[in-house]
């Protein structure tokens, strides 16, 4: 199981490396601190690993070195289906605007990830790459409200993304109190 994993992850990355569109303009600056933390996937154009996610969490740690330490997790085929963990690393590769990453599965291939949009209170982004082949829309919550969410949609598919491949994210949300 974990062959098949690693031949995923590098399907992934070596299908993941070309690029023919304009690059995609990335938010002016990001203070990383702040960005740091849960992220949950609301909507996204799914990657061969993403496909019946259920409650799909990003998670991100800066380390002393400057790089991130990322956790992703998910639930496979079902809300309470197998948990799924993956450890990718981001590199900071415009250190002036820290919205421009690589993302790394597998040394040395590291992914294209910009960080296209982000509110000013950092609870809301969408993750682009410069292919337009994916994209996720996030936030602090795993629910947003249906604005918002036209909101964002209206967003990707401004910067040229085919928003019929986006799907929804389910979340199992906690039991109120």
């Amino acid at each position: 199981m974990w062959l098949r994993n690693l031949l995923a992850v590098i399907a992934f990355c070596l299908l993941s490396g070309c690029q023919s569109q304009k690059p995609l303009e990335t938010v002016d600056y990001v203070d990383l601190q702040r960005f740091m933390g849960d992220w949950y996937v609301i909507a996204n154009i799914p990657t061969f690993l993403e496909k019946n996610a259920y409650n799909p969490i990003e998670s991100y740690a800066l380390d002393t070195d400057g790089s991130i330490a990322t956790t992703f997790s998910f639930n496979a085929d079902s809300l309470e289906g197998e948990k799924k963990v993956y450890y990718p690393r981001g590199f900071v590769k415009n250190t002036e605007t820290n919205a421009e990453w690589g993302m790394q599965f597998l040394w040395p291939i590291k992914a294209d990830y910009r960080i296209v949009y982000l509110d000013s209170k950092y609870q809301y982004t969408v993750i682009g790459r410069n292919k337009r082949d994916y994209v996720w829309i996030m936030a602090r919550n795993p629910e947003i409200t249906e604005e918002m969410l036209s909101k964002l949609t209206q967003f990707v598919a401004s910067i040229g993304y085919d928003i019929n491949q986006l799907e929804l994210a389910s979340h199992k949300l906690p039991l109120s109190h």
